[in-house]
């Protein structure tokens, strides 16, 4: 899989694409990211990439003729803009992605993008998250992890997707490991018993509860309702 990056900063992937999951998928040669610098692209002496924007307001406005001149020659891939516009990414989402043969990330700043580089050279809008970050190479880097993990031999044991959260439209249940007891906090004790029907049990009923607690919305039941 290929990854292109539009980035101001592509400095700011310097960390990210060489540790963990991340490194050893690019070392493997199974995943491939190629930082494009938006900045090669500028307009005028300055390589101005924004400006004011019209008809008046705070901050400014990303150009068009930057993002055109990086964006044209990747036609052929899916498009990605980052902007708190966008629809939530979540785990279908880079189950998508992940299948692809190539994609590009745009990473936002600013007020954000000119209108018309979304409406003719962008195929996605997506949003990190319900929030505003200064620019969305945090929320390309998080994407990159995402779907790297779920790329073939990038995991040791490939049925832990299966087992993750949301994978199931619920939470993960908790986890122990190696020492039982610890200060005098214990592992529960099912976890300990060998009887892997009652494990099983233990787990999907964690799983529920969890959800219940802290994500209701995953349920679609009715459970998050005021009603």
């Amino acid at each position: 899989m290929k990854i292109n990056v539009v980035t101001m900063f592509p400095e700011y992937f310097a960390g990210p694409l060489q540790v963990s999951i991340v490194g050893r998928a690019i070392e493997s040669g199974t995943l491939e990211v190629e930082l494009h610098d938006l900045r090669e692209h500028g307009v005028g002496r300055h390589r101005q990439l924004d400006d004011a924007p019209f008809g008046g307001g705070p901050g400014m406005v990303m150009m068009v003729e930057p993002l055109a001149a990086a964006l044209e020659p990747l036609a052929h891939t899916h498009r990605i803009l980052f902007t708190p516009a966008g629809e939530k990414m979540t785990q279908s989402t880079l189950d998508i992605w992940s299948d692809l043969e190539e994609i590009t990330i745009v990473c936002g700043r600013f007020e954000g993008v000119d209108q018309r580089v979304v409406d003719n050279l962008i195929d996605q809008e997506v949003s990190l998250g319900d929030y505003v970050l200064a620019g969305g190479e945090v929320a390309a880097a998080a994407a990159i992890e995402g779907m790297a993990r779920l790329l073939p031999g990038v995991i040791g044991n490939p049925e832990s997707h299966q087992t993750e959260s949301f994978r199931d439209g619920l939470l993960e249940e908790p986890v122990y490991t190696r020492p039982a007891e610890f200060r005098g906090w214990s592992v529960p004790e099912v976890l300990l018993s060998g009887h892997h029907g009652r494990i099983e049990e233990w787990r999907a009923e964690q799983r529920r509860r969890r959800t219940e607690e802290r994500r209701p919305d995953l349920l679609g039941d009715g459970a998050d309702s005021d009603s």
